[in-house]
């Protein structure tokens, strides 16, 4: 696990997501690939709507760790998981990504907002 900017943690293995997520109540995880394109463009929407907050990671997936633990077929992807298990997902679409307002639905329907 890496520091991301200020409060941002960035995951890099399956391993390093159970640490992340076990033993806190709430976390929103973006699964990413620095090589995809969609996914570079999600990032500041993730980043402005997560700022500052300690329940929100970046999973950094190039080599798909983490896709294929929990079966992404598309990035960007968020996660929640509650008390260190998944509870919801938000999938990207392929060849479109995700977009704002559905970020931001989602949030709301885990309880963040």
């Amino acid at each position: 696990m890496k520091q991301l900017k200020q409060n941002y943690l960035v995951v890099t293995g399956r391993q390093d997501l159970a640490k992340a997520t076990a033993g806190k109540r709430a976390v929103l995880a973006l699964v990413f690939a620095t090589w995809c394109p969609f996914c570079r463009r999600f990032l500041p929407v993730f980043e402005k709507y997560t700022a500052g907050r300690a329940d929100f990671l970046f999973v950094e997936d190039d080599e798909e760790l983490a896709a294929g633990e929990y079966q992404i077929d598309t990035i960007p992807t968020v996660l929640y998981f509650e008390d260190g298990a998944l509870a919801k997902r938000l999938d990207g679409q392929r060849g479109i990504g995700l977009r704002e307002n559905e970020l931001v639905a989602f949030i709301q329907d885990c309880g963040l907002a």
